[in-house]
């Protein structure tokens, strides 16, 4: 098997075991906050008195992570460079009462999050992961990463005119996973959960559980240029900008605070205390300015010189719909990151947003490439204008290229990963 000579696959080869270790939002905000300790950062509690000491720091509150690092010299009203990404992505979660099933086999009941593609969920080996809450209000995280339950598709004998027609897949009737067979018993789910978890079902009073797709990320291709893996969209920005984060930290004369904003729920709107439309990062850095000494004057100064990197995934031209796309827009593989615009301000990208994330990647040595939506089809939106109007923060949307975006798996240029994680380090060290 030959490799590709332009591929660098260390920050590749470790994305794919973040991938790997993150099959929620609340292991991916593990698995980072893990990452913060070893750069030496440490966590600070919301409910705690925080110091303006330099150093790096980050709040967990569930699936979202907020990080920063305040240089030796910054002053209260010094400004922020934030990298943006988030931390859910679409799936089956499970529903409160989960065990369910007829004519003999058991299944689990799940609710549909975000904008899934169904049909890449049909016929996979499916895990369970997330957390559970119990009694004395302690959480624990729940990985199941072996096969254990099937969402199975209809055969093609019953269902003749599938390949002319096309799938017509009913959420409520057709994506139930079955795990077995026999007659479903209630609490069985949870009783499981709790043993495979190393506590007892009677304590568990709460949870959080989603499937996943068990089988791992790779590389794809005769020269291995592409790599097919979960979750992309958007544990990839998550793990970038932890990369860079980790990377600025400590360096010296650092002209702003370089921070990491992770959100959980942008894949249903962000409206939650842990989304980007909460009050969460604006609490974060508000706190920060005056933890250092400053007052709303300082605040209003910080947030003026602010400049945030929303970073998610957008749409590789697809070769066997290139009539989808704009035809003089049409981001590739291993073409380095996109700058996304939409006039309409579902992207937050304006001319001198723009000028910034240029600068970045010509400081990298990174190439950048343009995205725009076809006039014809509507345009997906992100965390981008919601952090702009909530925070008067200047933002810009970026991301990676990727195909099969919502899938189960998703597929993006090999080379990518480490382009974006390069030009969000230069970004953040301004």
């Amino acid at each position: 098997m030959s490799a590709h000579p332009g591929i660098d696959r260390g920050h590749t080869d470790d994305l794919m075991s973040f991938l790997r270790a993150s099959p929620s939002p609340y292991h991916a905000v593990a698995n980072t906050a893990e990452r913060l300790e070893k750069a030496g950062f440490r966590q600070v509690e919301e409910t705690a008195a925080w110091d303006g000491a330099a150093g790096g720091r980050y709040v967990l509150r569930g699936g979202a992570i907020i990080a920063w690092y305040v240089p030796e010299d910054a002053t209260p009203s010094t400004p922020y460079r934030i990298v943006g990404a988030h931390t859910d992505s679409p799936n089956l979660r499970v529903k409160p009462i989960p065990d369910t099933g007829a004519h003999g086999w058991r299944q689990i009941a799940v609710e549909i999050y975000g904008g899934a593609l169904l049909n890449t969920w049909l016929d996979r080996d499916l895990g369970l992961s997330g957390r559970i809450t119990l009694r004395d209000g302690s959480s624990h995280l729940v990985t199941v990463d072996r096969p254990l339950l099937r969402v199975p598709q209809l055969a093609v004998h019953l269902d003749r005119s599938v390949n002319t027609d096309g799938l017509k897949l009913d959420k409520q009737r057709h994506m139930t996973p079955i795990w077995g067979l026999g007659s479903a018993e209630e609490g069985d789910l949870i009783r499981f959960v709790a043993e495979e978890t190393g506590v007892a079902a009677e304590d568990v009073t709460g949870w959080d559980l989603m499937v996943h797709s068990v089988e791992p990320p790779a590389y794809l291709g005769r020269d291995r240029e592409l790599v097919a893996g979960p979750r992309m969209d958007n544990l990839l920005s998550v793990h970038a900008g932890t990369a860079a984060l980790t990377a600025v930290a400590a360096r010296p004369e650092l002209p702003y605070v370089p921070v990491l904003a992770a959100f959980d729920h942008e894949e249903n709107g962000s409206q939650s205390d842990t989304g980007a439309d909460g009050p969460l990062l604006g609490n974060v850095l508000e706190r920060s300015v005056y933890a250092r000494g400053g007052g709303y004057e300082d605040r209003a100064r910080a947030f003026a010189g602010t400049v945030c990197l929303s970073s998610d995934t957008g749409h590789a031209v697809h070769p066997n719909y290139a009539e989808r796309h704009e035809p003089g827009h049409h981001p590739r593989p291993n073409g380095g990151p996109i700058l996304k615009v939409n006039v309409n301000q579902r992207y937050a990208t304006d001319g001198s947003g723009r000028a910034v994330f240029v600068a970045a990647c010509e400081r990298a040595g990174v190439p950048w490439q343009s995205f725009v939506s076809h006039n014809a089809m509507p345009c997906g939106t992100t965390i981008g204008p919601i952090t702009a109007a909530r925070h008067g923060i200047a933002t810009v949307d970026i991301g990676v290229a990727i195909l099969s975006m919502h899938s189960a798996r998703e597929l993006c240029g090999a080379q990518d990963p480490r382009l974006l994680a390069k030009a969000l380090t230069a970004f953040l060290e301004g």
